[in-house]
């Protein structure tokens, strides 16, 4: 097995390759989660174009959405990476649900064809996550109850929305029994 330098700061003190390299391979990949390189992300998936002639912006989110099924897929996958630095920086569970939630429904919607792809670039998942961790790094616990919040009304839109065919189903058995 070769053999890597070690980082600088597990110079300093005895620790075992094992986890000098598990450092290194941490430190190499680091970059990605930076402010700069997750707002440029962000950029690029949600506002790198602009509308000539207006203020309206959109990503190559929205572009790539139009391939059928992959596109949406593949945005969904880098959508994954702000909500991924936000748990490794320390970012509240109900925060990252919420995260998860902004992404899923992107992609869900998103795979409608056309309207999905319009739902898409009006949605911007990845601005909604990156002012989500931003807000979270700045004020701890403060805006956990918007969370909450928009999680119940999401959970009671799901409820309704998978509980509205089931009462059309009973009120259709009621009706053809009366008859």
């Amino acid at each position: 097995m070769p053999q890597f330098p070690s980082p600088p700061d597990a110079r300093k003190k005895p620790c075992n390759t094992v986890s000098a390299l598990q450092h290194e391979r941490w430190q190499r990949g680091a970059w990605l989660f930076r402010d700069d390189t997750l707002r440029s992300l962000e950029f690029l998936l949600d506002e790198c174009f602009r509308v000539p002639g207006t203020q309206f912006r959109f990503g190559i989110d929205g572009i790539v959405g139009l391939v059928p099924i992959a596109g949406d897929v593949l945005a969904g996958l880098l959508s994954l990476v702000i909500p991924l630095a936000a748990w490794i920086r320390g970012v509240p569970y109900v925060a990252l649900v919420r995260m998860a939630a902004n992404i899923a429904i992107g992609v869900l919607v998103g795979s409608i064809p056309f309207f999905g792809d319009v739902f898409d670039i009006v949605w911007k998942a990845n601005r909604r996550n990156l002012r989500l961790l931003h807000r979270h790094l700045r004020e701890p616990r403060r805006h956990t109850w918007r969370d909450w919040i928009f999680l119940l009304l999401l959970v009671c839109g799901l409820g309704f929305v998978f509980a509205l065919p089931i009462l059309l189903l009973l009120w259709l058995i009621r009706w053809l029994l009366r008859l």
